[in-house]
């Protein structure tokens, strides 16, 4: 009897301790094109990306849906998601409009920061989260706002140099 535990602990150790086969999930890789974009407020900005899926996936990869966000009172328009990325086959490459954000004429200037999420899976009820990417839209004041500022402050400036020119006279 104690030599059948002795056997039986020596072939589990071995089991154990052999390599196993490694599994290896299904992946996507997502990379924005450009994902730091300078804009001014009231404008869309476009992002392109491209989804890339490893050889070594071992079937299509369905896009079921996606997740994102965005500081506000910016917006994300996922149409593009919706009309290009439908699936990945094992070793296919898209390049295609992913998705657009809109800062409103009467958003501030600054920096705004948001990630978009790929979810799917193997099948259609799949929403597993498959691949992210974040993005910043650094927003800048309109060209006539800084054609503006820049003459008013030349306004100003002439009228500092008129008065001292006036008092030293």
């Amino acid at each position: 009897m104690k030599r059948k535990l002795t056997l039986a602990l020596m072939l589990l150790t071995m089991g154990l301790l052999s390599p196993m086969p490694a599994a290896y999930a299904d992946s996507i890789t997502l990379t924005l094109l450009t994902p730091t974009v300078m804009t001014t407020v009231g404008t869309t900005t476009m992002f392109d990306a491209t989804l890339t899926a490893p050889s070594t996936n071992s079937g299509t990869i369905n896009l079921n849906g996606d997740s994102f966000n965005i500081s506000a009172p910016a917006t994300i328009d996922d149409t593009g998601f919706l009309d290009n990325f439908v699936s990945v086959a094992p070793g296919e490459i898209i390049n295609d409009l992913l998705f657009a954000v809109t800062i409103p004429s009467d958003g501030m200037v600054g920096e705004y920061t948001g990630a978009f999420t790929l979810l799917g899976g193997s099948d259609f009820s799949s929403d597993d989260v498959l691949a992210s990417a974040a993005f910043e839209i650094i927003a800048t004041p309109e060209p006539s706002s800084f054609l503006l500022l820049s003459t008013g402050l030349a306004g100003v400036a002439a009228a500092i140099k008129r008065r001292r020119s006036s008092r030293a006279g």
